[in-house]
C-alpha cells in the first residue's frame, strides 16, 4: 500500500474499516487478518498523525474529533479508489468518455436532460453518470473531484471557499401550469384569477422562490399555497395530480403537456429562471461539459 509524506494507506484503511464496523475484532473479521495486527496498525496511524483517533466508551471505540475529521477524508479517498477500479474495469474504456455528473434537486429534470443531451452528441461515445443531491452537498463533491460538473438553477455564492466556478448557461421565463380543468378555470382575468387560487410551490432555499415571491406581491395575489417542494420532479408530480397549479419554465410548455398533462394557464411576467454550469475551472477542460456549454447558444431554452 503506498505511502506518502508519512501516511500509510493501508494503515489508514485499517482505520477506515475500524470506524465502519465499530470494533477491532469485527474489523479483523471482515478483513482476515489478526485483532493485534489491526491494534498495532492504528497505533502507528495515530503515532504518525500525532493524534488520537479512538477513544474506548465501555466495550466500543469511538470516535474522537480528530478521528472524525479523518474519516470524512478516508470516506472521499477509498470511494474515488472504488470509481477509479470501475473506470478502469470497464472493457471499452479506450472508446469511452465518462461524464460524471451532480444534478441540483430544485433543477428542472427536463432541463437537465436537454443539457446533457448536448454532451451525448459528442463524436466518442460518452457514458453518463448522474447524481441527485442539494446544492451545498453537490459543490462538496465537485471540490474533491467526484463529479465533473454540476448543473443547478444557481450560481456559487460570493464568498465561498471553495475554488469551483459558475458558468451561466441561460435562462427560461416562467409559466404557471396546470391541469386541464385547474387551467380553464383560472385562465380568464389571469393573474387576477390567482387570487385564492392553489398553488405548488419550490420551498424557499430555492433560488426561483423569492422571484415568484416577490412577483405575488408585486401583482397584489395571495394565493393559497396548497404544497412546498424542495424537489422540483416531486412538485410536478404533485402538479400533475391536481392539487394545485405550478411553475415551470416556458420553455418546456410541450414537456410539462407530455409528461404532467398539464397546460399553460399563463406566463409570469419578468420572472425568469437560470440555469448554470459549475466546474473546478474557468477554462472547461472536459470535452464532455464543454459541449453543454457550447452546444447551447439560446436554442434549449428557446420558447
Amino acid at each position: 500500500m503506498m505511502k506518502s509524506s508519512g501516511l500509510n494507506f493501508r494503515h489508514l484503511y485499517y482505520f477506515w474499516v475500524v470506524a465502519k464496523e465499530g470494533s477491532v475484532t469485527r474489523a479483523a473479521e471482515r478483513l482476515d487478518v489478526a485483532v493485534q495486527t489491526i491494534s498495532a496498525q492504528l497505533a502507528l496511524l495515530e503515532q504518525s498523525l500525532g493524534k488520537a483517533l479512538f477513544a474506548p466508551q465501555g466495550r466500543r471505540l469511538v470516535l474522537t474529533e480528530a478521528g472524525r475529521v479523518a474519516l470524512a477524508y478516508a470516506d472521499q479517498i477509498f470511494l474515488l479508489g472504488e470509481q477509479l477500479q470501475d473506470v478502469l474495469s470497464e472493457t471499452d474504456i479506450g472508446q469511452t468518455m465518462r461524464l460524471t455528473v451532480g444534478i441540483s434537486d430544485s433543477l428542472p429534470k427536463l432541463i437537465a436532460t436537454r443539457l446533457l443531451y448536448a454532451a451525448l452528441q459528442l463524436p466518442q461515445r460518452v457514458k453518463l453518470v448522474c447524481y441527485e443531491d442539494d446544492f451545498e452537498s453537490l459543490l462538496g463533491d465537485l471540490s474533491v473531484h467526484k463529479l465533473d460538473v454540476v448543473l443547478t438553477d444557481r450560481p456559487v455564492p460570493s464568498g465561498t471557499t471553495l475554488r469551483v466556478f459558475s458558468h451561466l448557461l441561460g435562462e427560461s421565463e416562467i409559466t404557471l401550469f396546470g391541469v386541464p380543468e385547474l387551467a380553464k378555470k383560472y385562465r380568464s382575468d389571469f393573474p387576477a384569477s390567482l387570487r385564492g387560487a392553489p398553488v405548488l410551490l419550490p420551498t424557499r432555499n430555492n433560488a426561483i422562490r423569492g422571484r415568484l415571491d416577490h412577483w405575488f406581491e408585486v401583482n397584489d395575489i395571495r394565493p393559497d399555497v396548497a404544497g412546498e417542494f424542495d424537489d422540483n420532479a416531486l412538485l410536478n408530480t404533485f402538479g400533475r395530480s391536481g392539487l394545485g397549479l405550478f411553475p415551470a419554465p416556458s420553455a418546456l410548455a410541450d414537456d410539462v403537456k407530455e409528461q404532467f398533462g398539464a397546460v399553460p394557464v399563463g406566463e409570469l411576467a419578468e420572472v425568469r429562471e437560470q440555469f448554470y454550469a459549475i466546474s473546478n475551472e474557468r477554462k472547461i477542460k472536459h470535452p464532455a461539459v464543454d459541449a453543454i456549454l457550447t452546444a447551447i447558444d439560446g436554442k434549449v431554452f428557446a420558447r
